[in-house]
């Protein structure tokens, strides 16, 4: 009888007992190649990147899921991780500027914003070329409780430029139209004033807008609009009417008529007359071209100041030129936004030619021909761009040296689904390109043939710097220049993330901290 027993049941540990030592051995390899000091860091880098609070760690739920996955960890209290954060703030800061020393020019955007605390911040981020590829970079967003007055502004900006070891490398400040700041960028700065282009458009836009009989369509959709962003019964209505009609499901696709839903009272003062939907109809083409213009200069990671000019002459001369037989209203909506757009611009001026915007359309390949000005104002830019040349402080041996090695082939075209490409092609069409003539550095440039629009222009002088050495150091100095403020606007929606109800009372400095760990993630290096 034993023996069968122990047939049935052989010494040694049961299956149950054999799973929990497995188990163990398992936990034990993982805790050996994760210790906790790894956890730790993995966790404060967690808390960066996901723009979470430092009371995270505090939370319950939190403390029971770590002690699942490692009861032999001990959770971090908040005061170390934020001492963890602090420190790894401070190393990056260090690594983000030992980066930029050797940055010759750079480009930075600013703006501000308000927290749900009223505090009002500054936020500054930098833009450069280094090996031919366009880097950015957040470097502040500081409170600023003074009166945002232009001298109080400049001082911020130059503290910032100072800090950052950047003074007497900025080529412009990409900024708002405020006069505030453009009076702190174009008086009390010693670099170039350079105002967001998307600002700019947007301004122009809203003047078509105020033009009498387009204005009033614009007042019957806003209220349409907002009656549908105001009645969840109607928003509801709208939905189950885009279902019956099997249309895909839009906020507000047109205005729907809905007596059970919407008074009668109110329905007839939301209706558009016929004469709005024409209209509408016919603006929307022009509208279009108008985001397309946003969208082709709003990118961060591409060359955008060069396409300012050209992409605002392609619109003045096509998509806001005035078609027979259009409606009178549309017309005067195009007359107006171009008015406005050659006043904010001035792209026949030869005074332009000193601009920016325009010296980088002459250094970047695409848009060397300058076919879209004036031959005034192409002979001002050469001239200007021949004045930088012989500017320059390095001699052309020294520049030789640093560019000569840097030969890779062109790009591919970019994915037709990108929506920067399908910009760009909209506004350009197929037939862009022609060429100037003559000799010397710069002449030879000029008669060079000029690559398609869609290469990018920074392949191209990966390719071509040897070639045109002098040339090559203003593209550098010129093209990491953003045509709009974007990249400090972009901050506000992780701004808005941090400072939120639960975190009114975060001290600034850490609203600092938290904002560059976060948008700078490409610098934070956690030793894991």
């Amino acid at each position: 009888m034993h023996s069968h027993l122990r047939a049935k049941h052989p010494a040694g540990p049961s299956t149950g007992q054999q799973q929990s030592v497995a188990s163990f051995m398992i936990r034990s390899t993982k805790l050996d190649a994760r210790p906790a000091e790894q956890t730790t860091a993995l966790i404060t880098k967690m808390i960066a990147k996901d723009m979470l609070p430092i009371s995270f760690v505090e939370g319950e739920g939190f403390r029971n899921l770590m002690e699942f996955v490692d009861p032999e960890f001990t959770v971090p209290s908040r005061k170390t991780i934020t001492a963890r954060l602090e420190k790894l703030f401070d190393d990056n800061v260090r690594e983000l500027r030992s980066q930029l020393t050797s940055v010759e020019k750079m480009a930075p955007t600013t703006d501000s914003w308000t927290a749900l605390t009223t505090e009002s911040y500054i936020t500054v981020t930098c833009h450069y070329i280094v090996d031919w590829e366009i880097r950015s970079a957040v470097l502040q967003t500081k409170a600023m409780p003074e009166r945002h007055t232009a001298k109080n502004l400049a001082n911020m900006l130059s503290t910032a430029m100072d800090h950052w070891g950047l003074s007497g490398k900025i080529t412009a400040c990409v900024h708002d139209n405020a006069s505030n700041m453009v009076l702190a960028n174009t008086e009390w700065l010693e670099w170039d004033s350079q105002p967001c282009f998307a600002h700019t458009l947007q301004l122009a836009t809203n003047d078509g807008f105020k033009v009498q009989h387009i204005n009033h369509v614009v007042a019957s959709v806003s209220r349409l609009v907002s009656h549908f962003h105001h009645s969840t019964t109607a928003t509801q209505a709208l939905k189950q009417k885009q279902q019956l009609q099997n249309l895909h499901e839009h906020k507000l696709v047109q205005y729907c008529r809905t007596r059970a839903f919407t008074k009668l009272s109110d329905a007839r003062s939301l209706e558009l007359t016929d004469d709005c939907w024409e209209v509408m109809e016919e603006l929307l083409p022009v509208l279009h071209s108008l985001k397309c213009a946003t969208t082709a200069l709003c990118g961060e990671s591409g060359v955008s100041i060069s396409m300012v000019y050209p992409v605002t002459a392609t619109l003045l001369s096509k998509h806001l030129k005035e078609i027979p037989g259009e409606s009178p209203k549309v017309s005067q909506f195009k007359q107006t936004v171009s008015m406005s757009l050659e006043r904010r611009l001035a792209p026949a001026n030869v005074s332009s030619a000193c601009k920016v915007a325009y010296i980088a359309s002459f250094l970047d390949p695409r848009h060397k021909h300058l076919r879209f000005a004036s031959e005034e104002v192409k002979r001002a830019v050469q001239a200007k761009v021949c004045d930088l040349i012989s500017n320059s402080s390095e001699s052309e041996e020294e520049i030789g040296l640093t560019e000569s090695n840097e030969t890779q082939p062109l790009a591919k075209k970019p994915r037709s689904d990108s929506p920067s490409a399908s910009a760009i092609a909209v506004l350009f069409g197929e037939d862009y390109n022609v060429q100037i003539s003559d000799t010397t550095e710069l002449n030879q440039y000029c008669q060079d043939m000029c690559p398609p629009i869609h290469i990018d222009p920074m392949n191209w002088w990966t390719t071509n710097a040897h070639k045109y050495p002098r040339i090559a150091k203003l593209a550098k100095a010129y093209l990491c220049v953003p045509a709009t403020s974007v990249p400090s606007e972009r901050v506000f929606s992780a701004a808005g993330l941090i400072m939120n109800r639960l975190r009114s009372r975060l001290h600034s400095e850490h609203v600092d901290m938290l904002i560059f760990l976060n948008k700078n993630m490409r610098w934070v290096r956690l030793l894991l």
